[in-house]
């Protein structure tokens, strides 16, 4: 009996230890299950966010390159300013092989990873950026929208943001709105970023001495578009070089030309080395209607694009610049100087609208200044007439009355940013 007693309570025993033994198993198996199934969660980077499920992603080691160009680890991925080394940083399933077919590297600077598996254990490094301009500002702006209706004013605060669209020379980036973060500091003087042109170039407008956004400072001065001949002006004069009964002409120098090209060896033949002249600025005068010479009453094409059609074009059939071809751009070759004026088209691309008031673009200074784009040659006062700005709105004024005047230059594509985040009291640094 007592044998019996025994064995019973052996058999009692292994049969509570099985049960617990089952639970802990059991409860072991909905906790991996549970994780397992569990919704996907992220990691938020200060440039981007991984996805990941908490049995997918086990570890992340970063490393930022100092001024000395040793790495040291970091805890915050960084944004603008710096690229993933593609040769140094690796990651490991194992612990010890390198996983090749994973993908790490910054485009349009976005961190990007790619081909991460379960168990994956990274290490990445990142580089001071020192490549083109055009790249290390693309990475400050990570919200890229285009255009459709040019019919309505642009007053969003557009910070953060740039848009973009595809010509026949490839795609520019250009500002709209009231950004708050297209300033450039650049010889000595406060500059607006128009856009990012086709060919990485950077097209800024002045703004002036200081970071003020509005009054006359933002002008360098004020002056006739051009009156030479009063009395006999005919269409010729709406152009920014012209001949007389040419509607394209080259042989003169406007007014505002030889004022802008007086202020350019003034200011900025120091910097002359960081300035492009194959970008070019269009002052395109092609007749929409009208031949465009001598009294013949005009309209030209930027008068159907911007006050008939609101349909602006980034794209020019008459180019001013310093080369007559480069690469991919045809120009006339006819600038001495490579510095110019905005086109109206650049100014609708901006938000503004013809005879609509838009006090919140950023290309508002409360005053009026001259554009590069012919208006018309009107029937009733024989006075050519071209595109203004007119406070915050596109209208256009005659060749002889005075408006201000913002000059308009391109920075070469190679150029590097050497500080600032772009705002008007951390503007964008050239180095020099």
């Amino acid at each position: 009996m007592e044998f019996e007693e025994i064995k019973k309570s052996h058999v009692k025993r292994n049969i509570l230890i099985g049960v617990t033994t089952i639970a802990v198993l059991t409860a072991g198996i909905l906790t991996f299950t549970k994780a397992k199934y569990r919704v996907t969660e992220s990691i938020p980077l200060v440039n981007g966010t991984i996805n990941y499920k908490p049995y997918d992603f086990k570890m992340i080691a970063m490393y930022q390159e100092n001024d000395s160009g040793e790495y040291e680890e970091i805890e915050v991925m960084p944004s603008s300013g710096y690229i993933i080394n593609e040769e140094k940083s690796y990651c490991t399933v194992d612990g010890e092989n390198k996983d090749t077919s994973v993908i790490l590297k910054t485009i349009d600077g976005n961190h990007t990873f790619s081909g991460l598996q379960k168990g994956s254990k990274c290490y990445l490094y990142f580089d001071e950026y020192t490549g083109p301009i055009r790249d290390t500002l693309l990475a400050n702006y990570l919200t890229r929208l285009t255009r459709n209706d040019f019919s309505t004013i642009v007053t969003d605060t557009t910070t953060g943001t740039i848009y973009y669209a595809d010509t026949s020379k490839g795609r520019t980036y250009y500002f709209a709105g009231n950004p708050t973060d297209n300033w450039v500091k650049f010889g000595g003087f406060y500059w607006r970023i128009i856009r990012i042109n086709e060919d990485g170039t950077i097209r800024l407008i002045y703004q002036g001495t200081s970071a003020n956004t509005t009054g006359s400072n933002t002008q360098i001065s004020i002056s006739v578009y051009n009156n030479r001949d009063y009395g006999g002006v005919e269409n010729a004069h709406v152009g920014y070089m012209y001949t007389i009964n040419q509607p394209h002409g080259l042989g003169s120098n406007s007014i505002i030309k030889e004022l802008l090209d007086q202020w350019y060896i003034s200011n900025l033949l120091e910097v002359a080395d960081k300035i492009d002249g194959n970008a070019g600025f269009c002052g395109d005068r092609t007749p929409y209607s009208g031949s465009g010479i001598g009294l013949d009453y005009t309209l030209y094409g930027a008068y159907n694009r911007l006050v008939t059609n609101k349909s602006p074009t980034f794209e020019c059939d008459n180019r001013y610049d310093l080369y007559t071809t480069k690469g991919s751009i045809t120009g006339n070759g006819a600038l001495t100087y490579p510095i110019g004026l905005i086109s109206v088209d650049e100014v609708s691309y901006a938000g503004g609208v013809y005879n609509v008031n838009n006090t919140s673009s950023y290309l508002n200074t409360g005053q009026g200044y001259w554009t590069m784009s012919a208006h018309d040659y009107p029937y009733y006062n024989g006075q050519p007439t071209v595109f203004y700005m007119a406070g915050g709105q596109i209208a256009d004024a005659r060749v002889n009355n005075e408006c201000g005047i913002r000059p308009v230059i391109n920075l070469k594509a190679d150029v590097q940013i050497s500080q600032g985040s772009g705002t008007s009291t951390d503007p964008y640094v050239i180095a020099t």
